[in-house]
């Protein structure tokens, strides 16, 4: 019993708040470009480089607001680079995705070892991270006030950029072109609007999300920079997207899920469940995700 209550506690859901909120922010900008009809698996490579870049200025420049605006440039960068080879040049979005999360991999292991002249990780206390909000009147409050303080400032920006998104999509001229090209390009074009400015604006946007989701890992979920740190979040916020239909509502709540299935596995390793076992826990139920979205998109098609 003693057990059990130490696994679920409100640090549970603390982490679980923190766990998905990288996974959050990526997944909104993936569900842009899936609504412009751009299948983006090029996510992780673009939440690397934002990680990256958040920690080298914000050391550099002892600044965690400039971390967080040449995170998002960079992500800019990066999204027009994608949107330049997938819509203007035609190329394969899956080799080019695959591509952007390798050369992201490769080049922040170099950067590092040139810049910083460290292998593996680089901490040290220049690194100005996020700061923790703190509302005194919740204090007063039993449940809430120990799960909603103290967190990055970033898990609070994230339930309001969902809201955004929502609103965007669906209250917007430019959400109705948005998603118009990627269902009937044609028919936008008809109508006047460009459906590659659309899927341009689209990648740019997941840019923007994907930068906000590296600045927060480097600088708000820890305050360090470590290779491979995205550890695959772009492909889990693919599957959210997936899963939750592209629906801002419904993926975050996806995603959720898998910060709170990552923060469960960090639970269980308290209690001697071994790592490699518990670290499996979030990938797992990613597969079960996208197999659901393939039997559903199956029974469909049969009533169809």
């Amino acid at each position: 019993m003693n057990q059990i209550l130490e696994v679920f506690n409100m640090g549970l859901l603390q982490n679980t708040l923190r766990s998905a909120t990288p996974v959050v922010l990526a997944a909104m900008g993936g569900l842009l470009t899936e609504h412009a009809g751009i299948m983006n698996i090029g996510m992780d490579g673009m939440i690397l480089m934002g990680a990256f870049v958040a920690v080298a200025v914000s050391f550099t420049l002892s600044s965690a607001a400039l971390g967080v605006v040449a995170a998002v440039a960079m992500g800019i960068l990066v999204g027009l680079f994608f949107a330049l080879f997938v819509v203007k040049l035609k190329s394969d979005e899956f080799i080019i995705g695959m591509a952007l999360n390798t050369f992201a991999g490769a080049l922040t292991v170099y950067l590092l070892r040139s810049i910083f002249g460290v292998k593996g990780t680089f901490s040290d206390k220049g690194i100005v991270g996020l700061p923790k909000i703190h509302l005194d009147f919740l204090d007063h409050i039993p449940f809430l006030g120990p799960l909603l303080n103290d967190n990055s400032v970033f898990v609070y920006v994230t339930w309001v950029l969902v809201f955004l998104t929502w609103l965007f999509l669906y209250r917007t001229p430019y959400g109705f072109w948005m998603r118009a090209a990627g269902e009937h390009p044609q028919s936008l074009e008809t109508a006047g609007v460009s459906p590659v400015k659309m899927k341009f604006l689209a990648s740019v946007l997941c840019g923007i999300f994907c930068g906000f989701a590296g600045a927060h890992l480097s600088l708000g979920y820890l305050t360090m920079f470590t290779e491979g740190m995205s550890g695959d979040r772009g492909f889990i916020a693919f599957a959210c997207v997936l899963f939750g239909m592209a629906n801002p509502p419904k993926v975050f709540l996806a995603a959720l899920l898998f910060g709170f299935l990552q923060a469960l596995g960090l639970r269980l390793q308290s209690v001697g469940v071994p790592a490699d076992l518990t670290s499996i826990i979030p990938y797992a139920s990613t597969v079960l995700m996208m197999v659901y979205v393939v039997v559903s998109g199956n029974k469909k098609k049969k009533k169809g």
